[in-house]
C-alpha cells in the first residue's frame, strides 16, 4: 500500500470512491478535496478541516474520519443542498472540479452554517475551475449567507430590467440542517494509542506520539525527513519523483501543537498548521490593542493569499521555515519580527534568537527538532509591513516577497532600528543588513529614501542569469517595496503628529410557448447533480478491468538529436514490467500524413523537440510503468540547428507550408494618399496551456475476436481517434469503437494529440492481448499535448489625423512548434484580422514557423483571439498617435452599412454587432466613469485606472466545409421514453442539455423522458470534431431534421406523446427510430482570390473593463466588467451565459496571468499548478455582468440561436488595453510617451517595468549576449 501512499489512491484505485477527483497531484488545483474530521482530545471537540487528497499520506490519518462527495449526498438517496444549488445554479459546466467545490463548501457550513461572503471567497480559494468563470458556483454558494452577510455580485442580479429573469430560482431548495450531517465516528475518540510503524515495499512511515520518542527517532534516523502536512515533501516525491525510504510523521507529538501566549507575545508549536495561525492572529488583533498588534497584522495580511485553505490546513508553520524556500512569504515576515525559534535535540535544546540572520535554517543539525516559534508584540513605536508580489493576487507563490520591520525612537522619527528581509532575490532569505544598519539614528525622510535605495541597490545582489529570470524586475521590486512602506510608515508619523517633511438581463420567453416547452429556459446542465455528487464518470473512473495494465509514455530530453540507441533492459527487469514499445512494434503504420505534413507516433530515426515519444513502458501499475519509464535509457547525438522562437525562426526561414495571404483594396496607393503612416510596430502574444482539469488518457479493450478493440476515450473528435488507432494497428475502423461519455474540460487540447496516445495505448494492449489504462501526470501532459500557439504580428498602417485607418499591412507570425499539427489555425487569425473594423485596403499574411518545441494545437478560439489581438492593438496605437480616445477611433472605423462585406467578401449585416457597442457603453457607464478615472489618477500617483472596451464579430463554423455537418440517433420506445445519440461530445459545454431540450420541444415529451446515450462511433459514425463553436447548431440540427424520417401522425399530434400513441404507433408497424442528419452550409476559402464564405455566420458583442494597477509592483486588480453579447435566440441562456463568463475568464488568462517558461534548452519549465496560474476566484471582476442581447435573430441556426463556446476569450483583452491605458496614465505623470510597448500576457513584470519611473532606472536591462538567460520567450 505504501508504494502509493497518499488519500487519493485509495479512494479511486482501492476504495472506488471516485468523486474525488484527480487533477494536478501537488495540491494546486483542489479537485481531490475531501474533509478530514479529528477528535481534539484537549479541548474536547471535533475538528473538521479541508486537505488535498493527492498530498495527504494515507497512514497519518490514522483516528482520522474522511468524508468524501459521495459521503455528504446522492442522486440515488437524497442530495445535499450544497450539491442541489451548485447544480441549479449553473455552477457546473464540466464537472471534474465540482466535487471538490461541493467539500469545500460543505466543510465551511460544517464549521460555520452562516458563513460570510469573506468566508465562501476563503473557502473557494484553493479551488480552480477552468470553465465556468467561478460566478455560477458563487452565486449558488452564496444563498447560505445569511441576507446581512451577503451582497448580491457578479451577476445579473444587480439589474432591475424589466426583462430580467432568474438563472436559478430558490424555490424549493432544501434547506441547510445541521441536524442531518453525518456524525464523527465515537470509536474514534478513543485517547491515541502509541507509536505506529506502517512499512511498504518502498516506503517507510513511522508516527511517534511523544517528543522524546521523536528525538529518539531524529537520533536513529537523522536523514529521515520530519512530515506532518506534506506540502513541500509530498509534491517532491509525486511531481519531481525524490525518493525517501523512510519518513517520520510528527503530527502525533502533542509537545509541537502547543501554543501559549505570554507578555511577550504567542509560542507557536512547530506543527501548528498556518490555518491555525490565522486563526491566533486573527483573535489577537480582534481582542488586543492595535499597537501591539502590529506584526500579528502584517502576518496576517501573507497569511490570506498565502496557498489555498487545503494547503493552510495541512501545512505547518515548522515545515514552512525548515524549507528555507525563499518563495515561502512567511520567512520575510517572520524573520523582521525578530522571533525566535526554539531547537531541541536529544542531548540539547536552544533557541536561535536572531531569526535565520539572511542564513539557510538547515544549518540544524540532522538531529535536531524544530519545538516552536516565538512571536513578539510590537512595541509602541513600531511599524511593520509585509509585502508580496506573485503571477495570480492568491494562491500562487511570490516572485519576490518582503517583511519590514522599523522601530523609532519614541516621540521622533528617528530610527532606532530597522530589519529587512527578502525572499525571492537569493537561493535563501535575504536580509540587507549593512542598509539596515546604515539607516540606524537617521530622520526618516527623503534623503534616507534615497539612501535606502542606493543602498539596497548596491546590497541585493542578483546575477543576470539567475534562476527564475525575471531580473531587472525582481531587483525593481525591491526598492519599489521599500518605498511603500516608507510611505505606509509616513502616512502613521504624521498621523501620530510626527513633523516629517515628503514629497445580466435574460430574454424574455413568448407567453404562447408552453411551459413545458424547455426551449429558451435557462435550463439546468443534464448532469449536474450527478456532477455535483461525484456520481458522474469520467474515463479514469470505471473500475478496472480485468487484467488491465497501465502504460507510461517515455519522451525524449532533447530538441533535436538523432537517436543512437534505445536500451529498456533495466526497466523491462524491474517488477511488474510487462513490455516496452517503440517504433518497431507499431503493426501498421507508425507515421502518417496530417495536411500532407508527417507525423509519427514513435520517433523513431531523429527527435524534434524535448517531449516528444520515443516510447512507452507497459507494467502492472501505474507506479511501476511511471518508475520503470525513467529507467529507458536512450542515447542521442545532438544535431544542428535548434531554436525555438519566432525571431529565430525568422532568421532561418524556418516556416510550414502552406503560407497563407489575404488582401482587398490598393495598398501602395492607400499608403501614398494617408496623412500618417505607423511603421514598425508589433506585439507579441504568448502561448497558453490548456489546463482542462481532466488530464488526457483512455483505456483499451481488446474483445479477442476479429481484432475488436473499444477505448474509453477522452476525445473531442472521436471517429478521428478511431481513425488514427485503425491506420496504427493496420485494422479496419468498423473493428474500433470509441465510447466518450464526458470530458473533463477540453477547450480544443483534445481533438488530435489524444489521437496519438490512443493509437500507443491500443499497441500496448494488441501486443500484451490484455487491457491498457493510460493517463497523463499533469506535468507530462502539458509537455507533450502543449497549447495554443504564441504569436507575432507585424503592422504597417495607414490613417489621417482623425483616426480613419485607410491601409493595414499586417504579418502574422505564429510559433507552430515542430509539426504542423493544427497550426491551420492562422487561416483563422487571418479570417478574423478585421474584426468589426471596415478598412478598405487591408492585406494579412501568415506564416506559420517550425521551431523545435512540442508543436502546438488548437485551443479556444482557434486563432481567432490572436488574430484579433493584434487588430485591436492597431487601433489602440492609431489612437494614441492622434491623440484620441481609443473608443472614438474605434467608432470611427466600424463596419455601419447594413450589408457589409468582409475582406474576403463575405457577405454580413453589422447591425447587431453596433447595438451590443452601444448598450455596452451605456450599461457601463464608460464616459461617466472615464471622467472618474481621469480624476482618480490625478489625484493618485502610485495607483492608476484604466478602461476600455471592444467590439467583436466571430465567426462560427468551420471554414473547411466538410466537417460542418452533424447526425444523431432517435429511438423511441414502446413505453414512451426516448433515447438520443448523437456526434456531439459534452466538455460542459451544455450540447447534451440542448439536445435534450431541443428533443423534448420536438416531441412534445418532458425532458425527463428523454436519455442521451454516450458519443460512441458505433452508434453515429463519421461524426465532426465539436469545435469552433458549432457542436450545438450541428447537433441540434441534426436532432431536429430526424422528425422527417419518423411518422407525421406521431409528430403531428399536440399532446405529449404518450403510452397508447407509442404503443399503437408500434403496432401500425411505425418505425419508431430514426437518424437525422444535418447537412451544414457550404463553407470555403478560394486563397489565390482572397474570397469566399469561410463562415456560417457571425457571432457579435461589446465588453467594457475597468482595471486599476499598483504603479510600484505591477500588480493589478480586475474592477469591473460589463459584457453584451449577441446569441441569437438563447436555447438556455444560463449556459450561454456561463459560456460567456467561462470564456472570458479564460481571457483572462490568456491575455493578463498565463505564461510558459522554456528553458535554453527547449525544456517546458511550467509544467504545474505550482509554476503555470490560471485565473483563480480573486481574478473574476467584482462586478461581472453579462448581457444578453434584446430581440437578436439568427435565421441560420437551430431555433435562431447562436453558437457562443470561442468568441467570449476575446472580450477579455479589453482587460489587456485597460491596463496599457492605466499605465500610459502613469508614465504622462513622468512625462514619458504614451506609446510603448507591452506584451500580452500583461503580466505584473510587464506592467511594472513598463510604468518606468526612478526605481526601474536602478535596474537596467543587460545587454544581449552579455548574460545566459533563464528562460526564453517562445
Amino acid at each position: 500500500m505504501l508504494s502509493q501512499n497518499h488519500l487519493h489512491v485509495s479512494l479511486l484505485y482501492i476504495v472506488l470512491l471516485t468523486g474525488t477527483k484527480y487533477g494536478c497531484g501537488g495540491g494546486g488545483c483542489g479537485a481531490c478535496t475531501v474533509m478530514v474530521s479529528k477528535y481534539d482530545q484537549l479541548n474536547n471537540r471535533v475538528l473538521h478541516y479541508t486537505v488535498n487528497a493527492c498530498l495527504q499520506p494515507i497512514c497519518t490519518l490514522h483516528g482520522a474520519a474522511v468524508v468524501t462527495v459521495e459521503g455528504i449526498g446522492s442522486t440515488k438517496t437524497k442530495l445535499h443542498p450544497v450539491q442541489e444549488r451548485i447544480a441549479k445554479a449553473h455552477g457546473s459546466q464540466c464537472g471534474f472540479c465540482t466535487p471538490g467545490m461541493v467539500m469545500s463548501m460543505y466543510t465551511l457550513l460544517r464549521n460555520k452554517p452562516h458563513p460570510t461572503m469573506e468566508d465562501i471567497r476563503e473557502a473557494l480559494g484553493g479551488n480552480l475551475c477552468r470553465c465556468t468563470g467561478y460566478r455560477p458556483i458563487i452565486d449558488g454558494f452564496k444563498t447560505f449567507c445569511d441576507v446581512s452577510n451577503c451582497c448580491i455580485e457578479n451577476g445579473t442580479k444587480q439589474h432591475n430590467d424589466s426583462d430580467v429573469k432568474e438563472l436559478f430560482h430558490m424555490d424549493n431548495v432544501l434547506p441547510l440542517d445541521p441536524s442531518q450531517d453525518l456524525i464523527f465516528p465515537p470509536e474514534l475518540m478513543k485517547r491515541a494509542c502509541g507509536s505506529l510503524c506502517f512499512q511498504g515495499d518502498r516506503l517507510k512511515l513511522i508516527s511517534p506520539v511523544d517528543l522524546t520518542n521523536l528525538l529518539e527517532l531524529k537520533t536513529e534516523y537523522p536523514e529521515a525527513p520530519v512530515v506532518v502536512g506534506n506540502t513541500t515533501i509530498g509534491p517532491n516525491m509525486q511531481v519531481k519523483g525524490v525518493h525517501h525510504p523512510l519518513t517520520i510523521y510528527a503530527g502525533r507529538v502533542s509537545d509541537l501543537h502547543t501554543v501559549t501566549w505570554g507578555k511577550d507575545g504567542v509560542s507557536m508549536g512547530a506543527v501548528c498548521t498556518l490555518s491555525s495561525l490565522k486563526e491566533e492572529m486573527e483573535r489577537a488583533v480582534r481582542e488586543m490593542e492595535a499597537e501591539r498588534t502590529r506584526g500579528y497584522q502584517a502576518l496576517l495580511q501573507t497569511l490570506r493569499c498565502l496557498a489555498g485553505k487545503q494547503i493552510r490546513n495541512m501545512a505547518t508553520i515548522g515545515g514552512n521555515i525548515l524549507s528555507a524556500n525563499p518563495k515561502y512569504d512567511l520567512n520575510s515576515v517572520l524573520a523582521a519580527l525578530d522571533c525566535t525559534l526554539q531547537v531541541m535535540s536529544k542531548v540539547c535544546d536552544y533557541a536561535i534568537s536572531h531569526y535565520l540572520n539572511g542564513k539557510d535554517i538547515t544549518v540544524l543539525r540532522p538531529d535536531e527538532v524544530l519545538l516552536s516559534i516565538d512571536i513578539p508584540y510590537s512595541k509602541p513605536w513600531e511599524f511593520v509591513s509585509a509585502f508580496r508580489q506573485a503571477q495570480r493576487r492568491e494562491f500562487a507563490f511570490s516572485i519576490v516577497n518582503a517583511g519590514m520591520k522599523v522601530l523609532f525612537r519614541e516621540g521622533t522619527n528617528i530610527v532606532e532600528s530597522l530589519n529587512i528581509y527578502y525572499g525571492g532575490v537569493g537561493p535563501t532569505l535575504v536580509k540587507v543588513g549593512r542598509t539596515c544598519q546604515k539607516l540606524v539614528g537617521r530622520s526618516w525622510g527623503e534623503e534616507l529614501l534615497a539612501d535606502a535605495c542606493r543602498l539596497l541597490e548596491e546590497e541585493v545582489e542578483l546575477s543576470d542569469s539567475a534562476h527564475g529570470g525575471k531580473v531587472e524586475y525582481r531587483k525593481t521590486l525591491t526598492t519599489s517595496f521599500f518605498f511603500k512602506f516608507y510611505m505606509q510608515v509616513l502616512q502613521e508619523l504624521r498621523e501620530r503628529d510626527v513633523n516629517v517633511v515628503c514629497l445580466f438581463p435574460l430574454q424574455l420567453v413568448s407567453n404562447a410557448q408552453s411551459s413545458q416547452d424547455p426551449v429558451g429556459h435557462p435550463m439546468m446542465h443534464q448532469a449536474a447533480f450527478h456532477q455535483a455528487t461525484g456520481e458522474a464518470q469520467y474515463y479514469d473512473d470505471i473500475p478496472a478491468v480485468q487484467g488491465e495494465l497501465f502504460v507510461y509514455m517515455v519522451t525524449s530530453t532533447r530538441a533535436h538529436a538523432k537517436i543512437i540507441n534505445i536500451d529498456p533492459s533495466e526497466a523491462l527487469g524491474m517488477t511488474g514490467v510487462v513490455t516496452f514499445l517503440s517504433a518497431g512494434d507499431v503493426p501498421g503504420q507508425n507515421r502518417r500524413m496530417l495536411f500532407n505534413n508527417p507525423e509519427e507516433l514513435f520517433a523513431e530515426e531523429e527527435v524534434s523537440c524535448v517531449g516528444q515519444i520515443i516510447g512507452a513502458v507497459v507494467a502492472e501499475s501505474r507506479e511501476q510503468a511511471r518508475r520503470a519509464a525513467q529507467m529507458v535509457k536512450v542515447t542521442y547525438q545532438d544535431l544542428l540547428p535548434v531554436f525555438f522562437t519566432i525571431e529565430e525562426a525568422i532568421q532561418h526561414q524556418s516556416f510550414f507550408d502552406p503560407k497563407r495571404k489575404l488582401e482587398r483594396g490598393d495598398m501602395d496607393k492607400a499608403f501614398e494618399t494617408v496623412d500618417q503612416i505607423l511603421e514598425a510596430d508589433e506585439i507579441y502574444l504568448g502561448g497558453q496551456e490548456h489546463f482542462y482539469m481532466e488530464t488526457q488518457g483512455l483505456i483499451a479493450v481488446p474483445k479477442g475476436e476479429n481484432g475488436e478493440l473499444e477505448l474509453f476515450v477522452a476525445s473531442q473528435h472521436s471517429a478521428y481517434t478511431q481513425e488514427v488507432v485503425g491506420i496504427t494497428l493496420g485494422i479496419d475502423s468498423n473493428k474500433i469503437t470509441c465510447h466518450v461519455r464526458r470530458l473533463g474540460g477540453a477547450f480544443g487540447g483534445k481533438v488530435m494529440k489524444i489521437a496519438s496516445l490512443s493509437a500507443i495505448t491500443a499497441t500496448a494492449a494488441v501486443k500484451t492481448g490484455r487491457p491498457v489504462r493510460c493517463v497523463l501526470e499533469r506535468g507530462d501532459d502539458m509537455l507533450i499535448t502543449s497549447g495554443r500557439h504564441p504569436f507575432l504580428g507585424k503592422y504597417k498602417v495607414g490613417y489621417n489625423n482623425d483616426g480613419t485607418i485607410m491601409a493595414a499591412d499586417i504579418t502574422y507570425y505564429s510559433n507552430g512548434g515542430c509539426t504542423l499539427n493544427e497550426s491551420l489555425i492562422m487561416e483563422k487569425a487571418l479570417l478574423h484580422m478585421d474584426n468589426g473594423y471596415k478598412i478598405p485596403n487591408l492585406r494579412g499574411r501568415g506564416l506559420v514557423c517550425k521551431t523545435y518545441l512540442p508543436s502546438y494545437t488548437a485551443f479556444r478560439g482557434f486563432g481567432g483571439p490572436q488574430g484579433l489581438m493584434v487588430m485591436e492593438s492597431v487601433l489602440h496605437e492609431v489612437a494614441v498617435k492622434c491623440g484620441l480616445p481609443p473608443q472614438k477611433v474605434r467608432e470611427i472605423n466600424m463596419y455601419r452599412e447594413e450589408e457589409c462585406y468582409t475582406h474576403y467578401k463575405q457577405l454580413f449585416s453589422p447591425r447587431d454587432m453596433l447595438r451590443c457597442w452601444d448598450e455596452c457603453l451605456d450599461k457601463a457607464g464608460y464616459h461617466d466613469r472615464l471622467q472618474a478615472i481621469q480624476q482618480f489618477n490625478t489625484s493618485n500617483r502610485w495607483k492608476k485606472r484604466g478602461i476600455s472596451a471592444v467590439p467583436m464579430k466571430f465567426g462560427v463554423g468551420f471554414s473547411k466545409g466538410f466537417f460542418n455537418q452533424g447526425a444523431a440517433l432517435v429511438n423511441i420506445y414502446k413505453d414512451g421514453s426516448v433515447l438520443v445519440a448523437h456526434g456531439g461530445t459534452e466538455m460542459g459545454q451544455g450540447i447534451n442539455t440542448k439536445a435534450l431540450q431541443i428533443a423534448s420541444h420536438i416531441l412534445k415529451v418532458p425532458m425527463s423522458s428523454i436519455h442521451i446515450k454516450e458519443t460512441c462511433t458505433g452508434n453515429v459514425p463519421n461524426a465532426a470534431p465539436s469545435a469552433a463553436s458549432f457542436g450545438t447548431d450541428a447537433v441540434g440540427m441534426a436532432v431536429k431534421v430526424f422528425q422527417r424520417s419518423l411518422a407525421s401522425d406521431l409528430i403531428a399530434c399536440n399532446d405529449l406523446c404518450s403510452f397508447p400513441q407509442i404503443f399503437e404507433a408500434y403496432c401500425q408497424k411505425v418505425s419508431l427510430s430514426a437518424t437525422g442528419f444535418f447537412m451544414g452550409p457550404h463553407t470555403d476559402m478560394d486563397w489565390e482570390n482572397s474570397e469566399g464564405p469561410a463562415y456560417y455566420y457571425f457571432t457579435f458583442g461589446a465588453c467594457c473593463s475597468e482595471v486599476e494597477i499598483d504603479c510600484l509592483t505591477g500588480d493589478h486588480k480586475n474592477l469591473r466588467t460589463d459584457i453584451v453579447m449577441d446569441v441569437g435566440r438563447s436555447l438556455n441562456p444560463a449556459i450561454d451565459i456561463g459560456q460567456i463568463e467561462g470564456g472570458f475568464v479564460q481571457g483572462i488568462g490568456l491575455y493578463t496571468i498565463e505564461e510558459l517558461q522554456f528553458s535554453l534548452e527547449g525544456v517546458l519549465m511550467t509544467r504545474g499548478p505550482s509554476q503555470y496560474k490560471i485565473p483563480a476566484l480573486c481574478d473574476v471582476p467584482p462586478q461581472f455582468n453579462v448581457h444578453l442581447l434584446a430581440n437578436a435573430q439568427n435565421p441560420h441556426a437551430i431555433y435562431r440561436s447562436k453558437g457562443i463556446g470561442e468568441p467570449p476569450v476575446f472580450l477579455a483583452s479589453t482587460i489587456f488595453f485597460a491596463i496599457k491605458e492605466a499605465v500610459a496614465a502613469a508614465r504622462r505623470e513622468r512625462g514619458l510617451g504614451d506609446s510603448f510597448p507591452l506584451s500580452s500576457p500583461a503580466t505584473a513584470e510587464r506592467i511594472r517595468m513598463a510604468c518606468e519611473d526612478q526605481f526601474t532606472e536602478m535596474a537596467p536591462s543587460p545587454e544581449k549576449g552579455t548574460f545566459k538567460p533563464w528562460s526564453i520567450n517562445i
